[in-house]
């Protein structure tokens, strides 16, 4: 969450007035909040992946949450991308675009990369181990990871230049739709029980 939230502030910043850039100083916060969620991100999810690789895991273990894990890294890689694309209007970053576009691919590939972990263990629990999925409020941390994918994907292919990604967000976006389809019926259904 503390990654997510600073680099929320990024990009919160760099989709506002996109046609003039905001005073050097701004600028300047702006860049160091991004590294700054980089550093928090690249600090903490060591722990979390040293949990999940080498301590045993029981099915009640893995929870939703975890895909927060993937959320995290998915806007970094949209705030890096959002600066890529004020590149050519604020001047501090100019001189840092190509260590940008870089630590961005880096962790676009590293969102990239939780999914097909995240869904072997959300198989493992629920196919394989056959647990009941109920809801529950932590379901909506699978929820906005998955839009946050889609975005940044989006921003990304567009930053880049990567034409062949576009048809990745389009897709997914129905994915995130449907996630958030269940997540609120469920949502629905039990406030429906409780009345």
């Amino acid at each position: 969450i503390a990654a997510v939230a600073t680099q929320a502030v990024v990009v919160l910043r760099g989709v506002i007035d996109t046609a003039s850039p905001p005073p050097m100083v701004v600028q300047f916060q702006v860049v160091a909040m991004f590294l700054i969620g980089c550093m928090l991100y690249l600090a903490i999810i060591p722990l979390i992946f040293y949990r999940l690789t080498f301590v045993a895991m029981s099915h009640e273990d893995f929870s939703p949450p975890y895909w927060i894990n993937m959320g995290a890294v998915a806007i970094t890689a949209l705030a890096g991308s959002i600066l890529i694309l004020r590149g050519a209007v604020w001047p501090i970053l100019d001189p840092l675009l190509p260590f940008l576009r870089g630590f961005t691919f880096f962790f676009w590939a590293v969102a990239s990369w939780w999914i097909p972990f995240l869904l072997a263990l959300f198989l493992w629990r629920y196919v394989w181990l056959k647990d009941r999925f109920t809801y529950d409020p932590t379901v909506w941390g699978m929820v906005f990871p998955l839009g946050m994918y889609t975005t940044s994907t989006f921003q990304f292919s567009r930053a880049m230049g990567y034409d062949f990604l576009a048809p990745v967000p389009q897709v997914l976006e129905f994915v995130a739709l449907a996630a958030w389809g269940l997540a609120i019926t469920g949502l629905v259904r039990r406030i429906a029980r409780a009345l």
